[in-house]
């Protein structure tokens, strides 16, 4: 975190010993000692006090330290979108691998089980749905972007949301037909060695 380089540089710009800061914000001089040294991190009526009596803002005095939570909470987005959509997948893999064999040998629960893997599968969409809702994404473009912790550009993002609603509907389609086709293939097998 930077807020420590940044109390400490404020501190020396007005020329102020860590013992002076500490008496204007109510502290002791070890604790402004642990705050510059980055071994604790002031409180917000801390930061509040910090910013009155060098005379900055809120934003010039944390700015560097946002950068670095935005940062740690996209990557944090960006690993749970990862392993969403991998859970999700393998669910469906199984859903739609195993949906001819276990309706086949096991009947109603065989189809039981297929209707809770693509269940399962349709929980962890949601939550990836979610995760790309909240940072505003939802096309390729964008996603690809995202998990290099970069945004597009207004212009790209706006020619990409104008893609959206008919991506959404092919998506439906394609996911209809991958799907037919793999069980009306697991079907001939079973139907052929059966």
């Amino acid at each position: 975190m930077e807020l420590g380089s940044q109390i400490k540089k404020y501190r020396n710009q007005n020329n102020w010993s860590q013992e002076e800061l500490a008496e204007k914000v109510y502290v002791s001089r070890q604790t402004v000692s642990n705050w510059e040294n980055e071994k604790s991190y002031p409180d917000i009526h801390s930061i509040i006090l910090l910013g009155t009596v060098f005379n900055v803002s809120l934003d010039e005095l944390i700015k560097g330290d946002v950068e670095i939570m935005r940062k740690e909470i996209r990557t944090d987005d960006i690993n749970k979108l990862n392993f969403y959509g991998n859970i999700m997948t393998v669910f469906m893999i199984a859903g739609l691998l195993g949906a001819v064999p276990l309706v086949k040998f096991l009947s109603w629960y065989g189809l039981g089980i297929v209707v809770i893997l693509w269940g399962i599968a349709l929980f962890f969409a949601f939550k990836a749905e979610k995760i790309k809702k909240e940072n505003d994404i939802g096309t390729y473009k964008e996603i690809v972007a995202f998990m290099d912790g970069k945004h597009l550009d207004e212009i790209a993002k706006a020619k990409e949301e104008a893609k959206r609603p008919y991506q959404n509907v092919l998506k439906a389609l394609v996911s209809a037909v991958i799907a037919l086709v793999v069980c009306g293939i697991m079907g001939l097998i079973f139907g052929i060695f059966g």
